[in-house]
């Protein structure tokens, strides 16, 4: 076997888990639910134990960096708001309301949101394709919104869990659009724990707010392996399997294994929570992976 097959092997094997451990978040996140978890809380501790885990590895570079930190203040309180604070926060509550195939599904419109920020914030141009993309993927967000239901739409008797997951989705467009806009001189593991810590301060006050309702979390077992796993395993081991799939095969070849979340998340609902895989879904998903494609494609000259 060449050095080259190996290293391929190595990438190909890296996106699997990568995509495993981040649709075992959505999977682990409807588990916390019902073992009674409150979902900001569940957020909050763990982005808490994130930053305790990165620290000793950040601590250093950062203390170096502290004027570049208050540079970019409010880059970063944007960044952490919406990317620690909401997408966390509120994929966890839309599994609270809806179900693990269709908070999986949202996700995997997440370029296509991205495109959308870009252009209305002008932060990159756009083309035809990715217009058309966008309006394809729109309309597979709608289907499942509306369950192919007309009156659905008229009403706007939306799910509660979709609409959360929906503004989840457009959160993160923001966060990746924004990211695209500066060009970061300290390393990848330093951003994330600058982007936590700020993203901490909006997710301290959620906490609060479900504590004094109240919804306190119950010290177990069971929320010893959910912790665990959201901080290490979708956090911190799934950014590491991701990044050093890349750096060996490239961006544009690693994104078309982001596919696999909807399909392992999809499995995993279909065995741990008993759910169905409905006309609905494929309609959706069909309409999404193709704007997503139509999205991808670039345009050639004559």
């Amino acid at each position: 076997m060449s050095l080259e097959i190996k290293k391929n092997t190595k990438a190909y094997i890296m996106l699997v888990l990568a995509t495993l451990f981040w649709a075992g978040n959505f999977t682990i996140g409807k588990f916390a639910f019902t073992e009674n978890v409150p979902p900001y809380s569940l957020a909050f501790f763990r982005w808490v134990l994130v930053w305790f885990i990165l620290l000793p590895f950040t601590l250093k570079e950062i203390s170096k960096i502290k004027m570049e930190i208050k540079n970019n203040l409010s880059l970063f309180l944007i960044l952490g708001f919406t990317s620690v604070g909401i997408f966390s926060a509120f994929t966890y509550n839309a599994l609270n309301h809806t179900q693990v195939i269709n908070a999986s599904l949202f996700n995997t419109a997440i370029p296509v949101t991205i495109i959308l920020v870009c252009f209305l914030l002008k932060i990159e141009k756009t083309n035809i394709f990715q217009i058309s993309g966008l309006v394809i993927s729109v309309l597979g967000i709608l289907a499942i919104i509306t369950r192919l239901e007309l009156n659905i739409l008229l009403t706007l008797n939306f799910n509660k869990g979709d609409i959360y997951m929906l503004i989840a989705i457009i959160s993160w467009g923001i966060y990746s659009a924004f990211l695209k806009k500066k060009i970061f001189t300290i390393s990848l593991l330093s951003l994330v724990q600058v982007v936590c810590t700020f993203g901490l301060i909006f997710l301290f006050p959620a906490f609060l707010f479900e504590f004094f309702q109240g919804k306190i979390i119950q010290i177990s077992n069971n929320l010893f392996y959910i912790l665990i796993y959201v901080a290490i395993f979708p956090s911190i081991g799934s950014y590491y399997c991701w990044a050093g799939a890349v750096s060996i095969i490239g961006a544009n070849r690693a994104g078309i294994f982001l596919s696999l979340i909807p399909l392992f998340s999809t499995i995993f609902a279909m065995i741990f929570f008993n759910e169905k895989f409905l006309f609905f879904h494929f309609i959706g998903s069909v309409l999404i992976i193709l704007g997503l494609f139509l999205s991808n494609k670039k345009i050639t000259n004559a």
